[in-house]
């Protein structure tokens, strides 16, 4: 038996998330599908995180125990060929120790989030990214931003369904940054809360459109209420970048 990492990238739009769902269709599941395909093995694919319907990956990191014997390069290049039209594609295969875990092992998690500010209907674009019509103020939402930063009670942008132990997280980075019409949301943590990041977008967006000052986001922090979250921003716009390891 033989642990393989892998680098996923998927578009999240036509799938229920990253974890198999009954319901629908998730990238769990293609990848999955994809490798019994290849090996005739049922094999369970961990994750370094859950993604919501709709949300995307580009450099998910993930792993699976395969008792064929396979290069790294021939498992990679067997399971997108497997994957067909579905917009999933393995971008890295390598072969780790049988302790690596892709979850456990994983020491932090980061993600963005793309707004695309104008008032022109997205094209191609759309389901991508959040499309916000009203001008935002990016310099006030990166100096709001940073009232989150650090370790804080979350309660306030967790969604209900979170199973986390506990809504306490550190924040290692919240920033925003503007080109042009489009503007980036970073945020980086150990790990994070069901919603975290997009009830976070969502409230920045308000700071962003002067319906919400640097006070208004502390006070809803410190509310540790669900009732007193401003807005959670849509699937579209998140990615899922980058996991970290120890070296």
């Amino acid at each position: 038996m033989t642990r393989f990492a892998f680098t996923v990238e998927f578009d999240g739009r036509p799938f229920m998330g990253w974890q198999r769902q009954a319901h629908g269709p998730s990238v769990q599941q293609a990848i999955e599908d994809a490798i019994h395909a290849v090996t005739g093995e049922r094999v369970v694919v961990h994750a370094a995180g859950r993604t919501d319907a709709g949300v995307h990956g580009l450099a998910m990191r993930a792993h699976a125990d395969v008792a064929k014997p396979m290069t790294p390069f021939r498992l990679m290049e067997a399971i997108n060929a497997r994957l067909g039209r579905q917009p999933v594609a393995i971008l890295g295969c390598e072969e780790v120790s049988d302790d690596w875990h892709a979850r456990f092992s994983c020491m932090g998690r980061s993600y963005v989030y793309h707004i695309v500010n104008r008032r022109a209907a997205l094209t191609f674009e759309a389901g991508l990214a959040w499309q916000v019509k009203p001008q935002l103020d990016a310099a006030a939402m990166h100096d709001a931003a940073q009232v989150l930063v650090g370790l804080h009670d979350f309660t306030t942008f967790r969604s209900a369904h979170c199973q986390s132990a506990s809504p306490v997280k550190t924040l290692d980075r919240l920033s925003v940054e503007r080109e042009g019409d489009r503007i980036a949301i970073h945020a980086a943590a150990r790990s994070f809360l069901h919603h975290q990041v997009r009830s976070m977008v969502g409230c920045l967006a308000m700071v962003g459109m002067g319906r919400w000052s640097a006070d208004d986001l502390r006070d809803a922090l410190e509310a540790r209420n669900r009732a007193a979250l401003g807005l959670n921003a849509p699937p579209d716009g998140l990615y899922f970048v980058r996991a970290d390891y120890p070296a």
